[in-house]
């Protein structure tokens, strides 16, 4: 195992490999899911005036009043405010000038246009005070920040009708095998169904956009070559199966005919350890080639550990790895083994059992499973009731948005 790398030092230096994409500008309301390249900063300050927080009287002085006006949302009180008086107003209207606090409806009297209430507001109550939320030029979000509903609102409340987006990579997926049937209804007794390419391309898409599917194809160098010239254009591209170095495994020798150098192959965790990374330089572009197990359990594994996290630094996010949470024990779990294990769970929130099965083709246990708990190489056997680190399995663990 000494030739094998460790989860850590494999996922830095593929990070390290990832294409950096370009920057272009997009629509506010088309953003969603992207990855901003370059800052936001406020074109307007918010609230741009002193603004009423509640529906009552914006007021001058102690009482009674005298009612002058109105302010309402969109059509401002036109004059100012002397001691004694007070115009009606609306949450979120202009405060008048002069108006010193906001008189909550609950608690005003008001008898045609004379206004009394059991105490006056101290100065100051319910306004909302010009620039509280941001002043124009202040920093609304950062570069590298990915667009979520919330922060899409507060790029448009900011002045923004487009952003600053990174590029999405250009991304195939290739399975390989000739026991892959690329019709699942119609698979003969020595066949599996084709179900990685898919799998991944699933798990890719919310955010790449689009993923190109190739394969499945055959354990043939010339089927393999004519499939890696579809994806000549690519900026990563996913291979599933035959990355190995068995008789059938043809994965690397097609890769190097293509004119890939390998970065590295095998990385010690459980699933997963036949994984290998490739690069690729020709027609000035820089691709990525991340070669994943073909066991759909360790290509899943894998592909949310790798292909993830390079999709999320390639457009610039600083923080790309899965986030862990620590949840307590609803079983014991056993003593590790040498690599690092992730073993398929079920959580509640609060406590975490494990998946019936743990075979690496046991796609059963994975479809019910919404977390992955990490065990450390050589990890000592965890009671009931002790702390137990997790990663979850929503959102592909990213804790970004």
């Amino acid at each position: 195992m000494a030739s094998w790398l460790d989860l850590a030092e494999a996922q830095a230096q593929l990070l390290a490999l990832a294409p950096k994409m370009a920057s272009e500008q997009v629509a506010v309301e088309g953003a969603l899911g992207r990855v901003l390249a370059g800052n936001v900063n406020a074109a307007r300050t918010q609230p741009p005036a002193d603004l009423s927080a509640m529906d009552g009287y914006a007021i001058a002085g102690d009482g009674p009043w005298r009612i002058v006006g109105e302010s309402r949302a969109g059509a401002p009180f036109g004059g100012a405010l002397g001691p004694g008086e007070a115009v009606r107003i609306s949450t979120g209207a202009h405060m008048p000038a002069g108006g010193e606090s906001v008189l909550i409806q609950e608690n005003a009297v008001r008898n045609g246009d004379r206004l009394s209430a059991d105490a006056t507001p101290e100065a100051g109550r319910h306004i909302r005070r010009q620039g509280f939320d941001y002043c124009k030029g202040d920093t609304l979000l950062g570069e590298g920040a990915v667009l979520g509903p919330g922060q899409i609102a507060l790029a448009i409340a900011g002045g923004h009708a487009t952003v600053p987006v990174a590029k999405r990579p250009k991304v195939a997926v290739l399975d390989s095998g000739d026991e892959l049937a690329s019709d699942p209804a119609h698979v003969r007794d020595d066949q599996i169904p084709a179900s990685n390419g898919t799998m991944i391309a699933a798990m890719l898409t919310p955010l790449v956009g689009t993923v190109e599917r190739i394969g499945p194809v055959a354990d043939d160098m010339g089927a393999m070559a004519n499939a890696l010239g579809r994806a000549s254009d690519c900026d990563i591209l996913i291979t599933s199966g035959g990355a190995s170095v068995g008789d059938h495994d043809l994965v690397q020798d097609a890769l190097r005919e293509w004119g890939c150098e390998i970065a590295f192959w095998k990385v010690a965790i459980k699933p997963g350890k036949p994984l290998m990374v490739a690069t690729r330089e020709a027609e000035g572009r820089h691709q990525i080639v991340l070669g994943l197990p073909g066991n759909p359990v360790s290509s899943f594994v894998t592909a949310y550990l790798f292909a993830l996290p390079l999709m999320r630094a390639s457009m610039g996010i600083e923080a790309p790895l899965p986030s862990p949470q620590t949840r307590v024990a609803g079983e014991a779990f056993p003593a590790g083994g040498p690599r690092r294990e992730f073993v398929r769970a079920i959580s509640d929130g609060e406590k975490v059992v494990s998946a019936a099965s743990q075979d690496s083709s046991a796609l059963g246990s994975l479809a019910i499973s919404n977390c992955l708990v990490e065990r450390e190489p050589n990890a000592p056997e965890v009671a009931i009731g002790e702390p137990i680190t997790v990663y979850s399995l929503q959102n592909g663990g990213f804790a970004g948005v």
